[in-house]
């Protein structure tokens, strides 16, 4: 899984994009949404295309986001949308016309596939998901139910059925503590910048953000200091941190805040462009868009975290004061 993507060769930047996914020319965005309705058709099902789904005659409601991004990134362009299409739809509807996993997992079985996972709050339900819990600024966490082609989010309904919420949400936090680090990659830079990302194909890989304490002693070997870490979300499959100890949180900070702005964007999945300073379970958001352009980032820091700041940039910097 790389960290930075490489841009996809197709149709120009200055060619016409599409309204839904920017990353799309129109003709791309008309192409790939042809590929997606002769997908569900070969399964005999008859969509109605809308800019960023598809509605079937039974008025069920397919999001495109997640595939379109996916196909964006695929290196192999346009030919591979056909197939990632044609998967896609085979995935959907086996999960929506099979029988519930709540319905024919025992208990026991349930409760091991339990996950906490973060989510962007744009769109989120609070109809359906009335016991989401704050996380951050626009962040949520929801539970999961693990399933071998998908991830079932759980509604209020849903965990009814399952017993109390707190008890479930205490077991798939252990779930999520015992998951193992997939992969691990240090990012480098000039003067004392350096960052840790954890990556994986598992959906929770993001949302261990919530262990973040087990994920630092799995990963580094060390503890988090008393000042707690910097971290970032970009998307479901990555999680970085620096762990503050020292005068290289700024540069880290700085460094940190290009990175999950880039790997955020198009990608499947996407939880937040910002980077957020993590201190004792409570995570404040550190970074913003700019006011000029959205491909600007800026940094916004309270009085707690510039008291940090200042504290650590008066003692000795992390290269012993040599530039």
């Amino acid at each position: 899984m790389r960290l930075f993507r490489r841009g996809s060769r197709r149709d120009a930047r200055d060619t016409p994009r599409d309204p839904a996914f920017s990353f799309f020319s129109v003709d791309e965005a008309a192409y790939f949404r042809s590929q997606v309705r002769e997908a569900f058709a070969e399964h005999g099902l008859e969509v109605t295309l809308y800019e960023g789904a598809v509605v079937d005659n039974a008025g069920r409601q397919f999001g495109l986001g997640n595939l379109a991004a996916v196909c964006h990134n695929d290196d192999r362009g346009p030919r591979a949308w056909g197939e990632l299409a044609r998967r896609h739809a085979a995935m959907v509807l086996r999960t929506v016309d099979g029988p519930s996993a709540l319905d024919t997992l025992p208990p026991a079985q349930i409760r091991a596939q339990l996950y906490p996972r973060v989510i962007s709050g744009e769109g989120l339900d609070a109809e359906n998901f009335g016991y989401a819990r704050y996380v951050a600024p626009g962040l949520y966490e929801l539970l999961a139910l693990d399933l071998p082609e998908s991830v079932m989010m759980l509604t209020d309904e849903a965990l009814g059925q399952l017993g109390e919420t707190d008890g479930l949400r205490r077991r798939a936090m252990d779930n999520l503590r015992e998951l193992p680090v997939e992969g691990r990659e240090t990012v480098t830079g000039d003067e004392g910048m350096r960052f840790e990302v954890v990556v994986g194909d598992s959906f929770y890989t993001a949302s261990r953000v919530l262990a973040l304490e087990t994920v630092v002693r799995q990963t580094t070997g060390q503890q988090l200091t008393a000042d707690g870490a910097l971290v970032a979300m970009p998307f479901r499959h990555q999680l970085a941190f620096h762990v503050i100890r020292d005068a290289g949180v700024v540069p880290s900070l700085a460094g940190m805040a290009m990175f999950a702005a880039s790997a955020f964007e198009d990608t499947p999945g996407a939880i937040s462009p910002y980077v957020y300073w993590w201190r004792g379970g409570v995570i404040t958001q550190l970074s913003q868009k700019g006011a000029e352009s959205d491909d600007e980032v800026r940094i916004v820091v309270d009085d707690d975290f510039q008291e940090v700041l200042a504290r650590l940039t008066a003692q000795e910097p992390p290269d012993g004061g040599r530039r």
